[in-house]
């Protein structure tokens, strides 16, 4: 299919520009994490890929080290109706990683993924490998394509969707009417909103 070729082929292209041209500003973030509090550099990402098969990812480290085990005591403040975990102001998150989140910063390693092949540009985010085990049938149909850095979802109601099921359908929708100039379009609207400090 011409354009599963064309896609991936941009987004070889698209993530060796983007880690060169941001080689040191990466490096440099990860100095301030790492300086910043007690823990790695990055945070081994472990989600549920394509078909949902699992692989593991990585992001600038933004939550203090033993995030995964708070997570548990933090179950009755979820804001996310479903399988996700969503939360305004999470305690776990460090001062320098309000920061990263906030201008999807903490994103950036990812395109080694993309470069690997276990994931895409523009595609469905990919669930936590935890999140992916507690699934409905109709909410597995988002990973029938690779998973992606940016979507639909975070372009058209990022923070305001709060029911799992409304960010499956963004995704589906994706799906069913993807192409290459779609593509192009998140993207221009991912880069303005990562201007613009609207993440969390």
């Amino acid at each position: 299919m011409i354009y599963n070729f064309s896609k991936r082929m941009f987004d070889i292209f698209f993530s060796i520009s983007i880690m060169l041209v941001l080689f040191f500003p990466l490096v440099l973030i990860g100095l301030i994490v790492k300086i910043s509090s007690k823990g790695p550099i990055f945070y081994k990402w472990k989600v549920a890929g394509k078909d949902g098969l699992y692989f593991t990812g990585l992001k600038f480290r933004t939550m203090v080290i033993d995030a995964d085990i708070i997570k548990e005591s933090l179950q009755s403040s979820n804001e996310m109706k479903g399988p996700f975990f969503k939360m305004d102001n999470d305690p776990r998150t460090t001062r320098v990683g309000k920061v990263l989140r906030k201008y999807s910063l903490d994103e950036l390693p990812q395109f080694l993924s993309v470069l690997t092949g276990s994931m895409s540009v523009v595609g469905p985010r990919p669930p936590l490998q935890t999140e992916y085990v507690n699934f409905s049938d109709f909410q597995k149909t988002k990973l029938q394509v690779k998973p992606g850095i940016t979507c639909l979802w975070q372009t058209e109601g990022r923070n305001q969707i709060s029911d799992a099921d409304e960010w499956i359908k963004k995704d589906l929708e994706y799906i069913k009417n993807r192409s290459f100039l779609m593509d192009m379009t998140i993207i221009c609207k991912t880069i303005l909103i990562v201007f613009k400090g609207t993440g969390k």
